[in-house]
């Protein structure tokens, strides 16, 4: 907690571009209510931009630092002379948190004070601090959810309007949900340095942006929508970190869901996060998953809990090993030549691999023909052999496109 007493407190600001700036107004605004919350009214010490300001001055002037820079270079230096120097850190930075968070934690242990981040994943869901506080001391099973506002709202338009990828990005970008160079949220970087964070809180382990497999959206085709709103499925790009073998499963991946999962009906761009565990079955939890003025007002409740006083453990207390090699359902999308046997030929080499069909599609003739299947809950590995048959056979005329698809469905 900072420091007893009436007098302001003195917030250094590292960076002040788009949520950097909006911090620093919702801060000014909402002065006197924090003043009201804690008793601590907070003030702006000073800001360091790419052009103005000198961090030396601003850590020696400042109770507490937040850090809105982003990249992980300069930020992570000054976020361990700021820790070091006994000076609580506020972050919204998910990246330095998934590829430094051991060492950052263990400064801030070693050091006495608080380092907060609710703000580098999910924006305003209190997915943070729901898991630290809320389920502190339950043994949860499995996080998992849309965390990427960005990708949800590029695949909740193709489907809508049946647009291809590259159009509905440029949408994206123009409407401001999509960055001018938008490659660590399509490709899945971003929802897995995510991923690293809750997977982190939720297990108590130590988990980094290196030991999370992810995939992207980009090679995601209008006609899988097309496909899949006929099977009655909805596509999304899903962060999954879960309890597995003895160790823990963390991936990104996009998936198509069945109607009763919870996450099907979030569209645009929204994030929504799920935890279960046999304590609780499961929560879920949703809301804007972007924007400046939503992610500095979780950057303004870290600052607030801390001013309270209140005071998460950041612990490793167990080695868990992670499972690379999982079981999932899948979409399979073959493009054939229209002749008979060819179903049955591929029928037999998913056999001869152990992985059954669950349901079939077959649309076109002759060089529009395609096969759609939904495969049943099997080892990726003994899919991906098997794909990877399928691909070398005379009649497919292009490489096979596979998709997970998360079979759960959850009663109301």
């Amino acid at each position: 907690m900072v420091s007893e007493g009436s007098k302001p407190v003195r917030i250094g600001l590292l960076g002040r571009g788009t949520v950097g700036a909006a911090f620093a107004d919702l801060l000014a605004e909402r002065a006197a209510a924090v003043e009201a919350a804690t008793g601590r009214r907070p003030e702006l010490a000073g800001s360091l931009t790419r052009s103005d300001g000198d961090f030396d001055s601003i850590l020696a002037g400042s109770d507490l630092v937040v850090e809105l820079m982003g990249g992980t270079d300069a930020s992570r230096d000054y976020v361990l002379q700021a820790l070091r120097a006994g000076k609580p850190v506020v972050t919204a930075n998910k990246q330095l948190l998934a590829q430094h968070g051991d060492e950052l934690f263990a400064v801030a242990r070693e050091a006495g004070v608080q380092l907060r981040f609710e703000a580098a994943v999910a924006a305003v869901i209190p997915i943070v601090r729901t898991i630290q506080e809320s389920f502190g001391v339950t043994e949860i099973a499995k996080v998992f959810g849309i965390v990427n506002g960005t990708t949800n709202f590029i695949l909740s338009e193709m489907a809508a309007t049946g647009a291809g990828y590259d159009e509905v990005l440029a949408r994206a970008q123009e409407l401001g949900y999509a960055e001018a160079d938008p490659s660590d949220d399509v490709n899945g970087a971003d929802a897995a340095a995510k991923m690293a964070i809750l997977a982190r809180l939720a297990f108590h382990t130590s988990v980094t942006l290196s030991e999370v497999a992810y995939e992207g959206i980009e090679a995601i085709q209008p006609d899988d929508l097309a496909y899949a709103k006929e099977l009655g499925l909805s596509l999304k790009l899903l962060g999954v970190a879960e309890r597995r073998d003895g160790g823990i499963s963390v991936r990104v991946f996009p998936c198509f869901l069945y109607p009763g999962h919870p996450l099907a009906p979030i569209e645009g761009a929204f994030n929504a996060v799920m935890v279960e565990a046999p304590a609780i079955s499961e929560v879920t939890m949703s809301g804007p998953g972007a924007g400046g003025l939503q992610t500095a007002s979780a950057v303004l409740g870290d600052v607030v809990s801390i001013l309270a006083g209140d005071a998460p453990v950041h612990e490793t207390r167990v080695e868990l090993p992670i499972v690379e090699d999982v079981s999932s359902s899948f979409y399979l999308h073959l493009e054939v030549a229209d002749q008979p046997g060819v179903l049955a030929q591929v029928a037999t080499v998913l056999g001869d691999h152990e992985v059954s069909v669950k349901s079939v599609v077959q649309r076109g003739t002759g060089s529009d023909a395609r096969l759609v299947m939904v495969i049943h809950e099997c080892l990726e590995s003994r899919f991906a052999a098997a794909v990877e048959e399928l691909a070398r056979l005379d009649e497919l005329r292009s490489p096979p496109r596979s998709i997970r698809v998360i079979e759960e469905e959850y009663s109301a």
